[in-house]
């Protein structure tokens, strides 16, 4: 039996998984990523630190796997986008690495659409413009620390910079840069007039080659075997966004199924062969799967938001207690069980770290009253939560049709109640697919191509994607639903002009 291992990062976490040729998890570890927030609305990674996490949670997940890494047939990454990772010609960091919760760069946002840069971007590269996305952090940077950029040998996507760490080779990778604004769609290549758009022309060159998720970039170093326990030589896969980790990971393998991931971010997504060219989703970009186009609509206002809500209004020890030795989750689940929608008319705007609606919105509960517990509170978390993905979801469904089913995965999917919360408010069936680090997952697939195992994306969904259950909706709860989302969308126009008072903080 031979071994791939999948790296993932994310918003919080690093971590590393081990599967088996039928995509069986063998092993994983996770380690926290310290977050630095030097100012309101700023995040920021220590780079070097951040690879020293990676190689952490590599050596933990090949020592509780008990395999002999010997039998290790490749690795491969996956890795929030967005965000910006820069590089010296040294191999040293250039700055922290940014985050893609990051909004430092909102003001460019406005700039761009009032002077018409907005319009004449989408022509080539079919998406909104971000203000966590590269181009965005890159035009702040040009402007507030010129001299960063002029030290700057590469421009990396996370995932990228942690595959440069492990082979010594400098390679962007299309799912990501596609989906940060410096791909023109139509020629799938990199152009100079797109990022004069920005007013970046100069960093042209500090772009690396572009690879395909699948294709081999390097080799394990011997320094890097030291650190990590890979062996040395086994080839490196160039590995994906993780929202297309998590889709090819999810089985979204043809143009019928649909997949939403509800974890820091709120992902929505289908493939297909063109990219909507009629502005009437946020995102397409280049899928893992060559050939096709990742059609997305996203946001960070997901489970996220449940997190903040674990962390500042729960005891923890004493909601533990009360589960008898559960976790927490388990009291949360408990909790939004323990009220129906019908007795909880207050709405939650899941925009704690961002939002769908407007760049300075904030997470907001709306209709609270003395009768409400944070029992209340939770279940309006778990719904805004859902009616956010919801949001996305029809804006995809105008240009196709409703599928049989959605496949959902991220963390709320290993939660019954919030499953069902989905299905209810969707009215359409959720499949469940099996608990793993389906980020790890995605990228193991690809180092799994690149190390002849599977023949390509397809013989690989075949044989490691297993769905769990698939859970269906109750038409009691239609009208329920509908009338709360109406609700939900009169308080985000209601506040429509009132967010600007808070400024970015």
């Amino acid at each position: 039996m031979r071994y791939l291992v999948g790296i993932d990062n994310g918003g919080t976490f690093s971590k590393a998984a081990i599967f088996d040729e039928e995509g069986n998890q063998i092993a994983a570890a996770s380690v926290p990523t310290v977050t630095i927030t030097p100012k309101p609305g700023y995040t920021e990674r220590d780079m070097t630190k951040l690879w020293e996490v990676n190689a952490e949670a590599i050596r933990t997940a090949i020592e509780k796997s008990a395999i002999c890494p010997d039998d290790i047939a490749g690795v491969s990454f996956s890795g929030h986008g967005k965000g910006l990772y820069m590089v010296k010609a040294d191999g040293t960091p250039a700055y922290n690495g940014i985050v893609s919760t990051d909004t430092r760069a909102w003001k460019y946002i406005e700039k761009w659409e009032k002077d018409g840069t907005k319009e004449k971007v989408f022509e080539k590269s079919f998406q909104e413009i971000l203000a966590c996305q590269p181009v965005s952090i890159l035009a702040w940077f040009g402007d507030h620390h010129p001299e960063v950029l002029r030290e700057v040998k590469y421009i990396f996507a996370v995932k990228d910079y942690i595959r440069f760490m492990i082979t010594g080779e400098a390679y962007a990778e299309y799912t990501d840069f596609s989906g940060a604004n410096f791909v023109n769609l139509t020629t799938k290549e990199y152009d100079r007039e797109l990022l004069e758009l920005f007013g970046l022309g100069e960093i042209y060159d500090k772009l690396p080659p572009l690879r395909y998720a699948a294709d081999t970039c390097g080799y394990v170093t011997k320094e890097a075997a030291r650190q990590t326990n890979l062996p040395a030589g086994i080839p490196v896969a160039a590995g994906m966004f993780d929202v297309d980790a998590c889709g090819i990971a999810s089985g979204l393998s043809d143009e019928e199924q649909m997949c939403m991931i509800a974890g820091t971010w709120s992902i929505n997504e289908f493939i297909r062969r063109e990219p909507v060219a009629d502005g009437s989703v946020a995102l397409n970009s280049m899928f893992c799967i060559p050939g096709y186009f990742l059609v997305e609509e996203s946001s960070p206002t997901s489970a996220g938001n449940m997190e903040w809500f674990i962390q500042n209004l729960m005891n923890y020890e004493k909601e533990e207690r009360r589960a008898a030795g559960g976790s927490v989750y388990d009291v949360t689940n408990a909790w939004v069980e323990s009220v129906e929608p019908q007795e909880c008319n207050i709405i939650f705007l899941p925009f704690l770290n961002g939002s769908n609606e407007d760049t300075l919105a904030k997470g907001t509960f709306v209709g609270l009253s003395a009768y409400h517990s944070k029992k209340h509170m939770l279940r309006a978390v778990y719904e805004g939560i859902v009616f956010s993905h919801l949001t996305h979801i029809n804006k995809l469904l105008k240009n196709r049709e409703v599928p049989k089913s959605i496949r959902l995965s991220g963390g709320a999917a290993n939660s019954d109640v919030w499953v069902q919360i989905f299905a209810d408010v969707l009215q359409i069936p959720v499949d469940v697919i099996e608990d793993k680090e389906l980020g790890a997952q995605g990228a193991a697939i690809a180092a799994g191509i690149a190390a002849g195992i599977y023949r390509d994306y397809r013989e690989a969904v075949s044989r490691t994607v297993k769905i769990t259950k698939t859970v269906q909706p109750r038409p009691l709860y239609k009208e329920i639903y509908e009338e709360k989302y109406v609700t939900y969308r009169a308080v985000i126009e209601g506040l429509s002009g009132v967010w600007e008072r808070f400024g970015n903080e």
